[in-house]
């Protein structure tokens, strides 16, 4: 008999000498370990968003709602709009995406900012940073072609380029292009404008004390509670939302604030 054909019996024996119950409880134990690693890997961190398609889930507690849109929500009935509600609170404010970069300009932006204040919503405008440019151009373009007018939020700036994996780009420069873009608004419309950005990337980016004097925006998913813990105005919670008026999914906010804290941030008239 050959080594190789005794170590195999030996092998085989030892499989026989465990009694069976222990070895499906065993392999009981095994499936139970790959389920609970597997949702909570795979399922859990998506559950909230299968909620919010579905319709079942809770959102955050507070009546002062909103909305924040772009040309990806095509064509919008904004008498619908108006008189849809979110939780049983209406629609009060909506952000509206207005440029990116130096020469990108929402082409539903004008209409989706004139029906909003013509339908008695409060809106804002935003503008999505790019690092391909330089943040002095990207105010500038923004200033041109936005006119804030009074009554309207302060404007927005959507940061969520990440810069790693960018060759000529640190966090650093980040940081001071950020700012350079926050000055010069700033200074255009006479309103500290809003920042907008994930939990993580605030974090992970934006975590200067320099940028607490604005306004934060941040957004922060699929969770039944913000886990940041400092100063934020409006928290972005989910990007599946459904408000009547509104084909497919919208992404829903909630105002840190009453209705008179929410009136006390819009622009005045200079």
């Amino acid at each position: 008999m050959t080594k190789k054909t005794r170590r195999r019996r030996k092998g085989k024996s030892i499989f026989r000498r465990v009694p069976s119950h222990l070895l499906w409880g065993l392999l009981v134990i095994v499936v139970a370990v790959y389920i609970f690693f597997f949702y909570k890997t795979f399922i859990g961190p998506y559950s909230f968003r299968w909620k919010a398609i579905y319709g079942d889930t809770n959102y955050p507690e507070g009546t002062v709602r909103g909305i924040d849109i772009s040309h990806y929500q095509q064509d919008i009935d904004w008498e619908r709009v108006r008189n849809a509600s979110i939780q049983g609170s209406p629609v009060r404010f909506v952000f509206i995406k207005a440029t990116e970069g130096t020469d990108k300009f929402d082409p539903n932006f004008n209409l989706n900012f004139y029906q909003a204040r013509r339908q008695g919503i409060i809106r804002g405008a935003y503008h999505f940073f790019s690092t391909k440019s330089s943040a002095k151009r990207q105010a500038d373009f923004f200033c041109r072609m936005v006119q804030l007018e009074e009554g309207d939020l302060p404007p927005v700036l959507d940061v969520e380029t990440e810069v790693d994996r960018i060759s000529d780009y640190s966090r650093e420069k980040l940081r001071k292009e950020v700012l350079t873009w926050m000055d010069i608004v700033e200074k255009h419309y006479g309103v500290a404008p809003i920042l907008y950005a994930s939990y993580s990337f605030r974090q992970h980016y934006l975590g200067d004390p320099a940028f607490d004097r604005y306004p934060f925006w941040i957004a922060h998913y699929y969770v039944e509670r913000l886990q940041y813990t400092g100063t934020w105005s409006f928290w972005q919670h989910t990007d599946a939302g459904h408000v009547d008026g509104i084909p497919g999914e919208v992404d829903i906010n909630i105002f840190n604030g009453d209705e008179d804290e929410l009136e006390q941030m819009l622009l005045q008239d200079r």
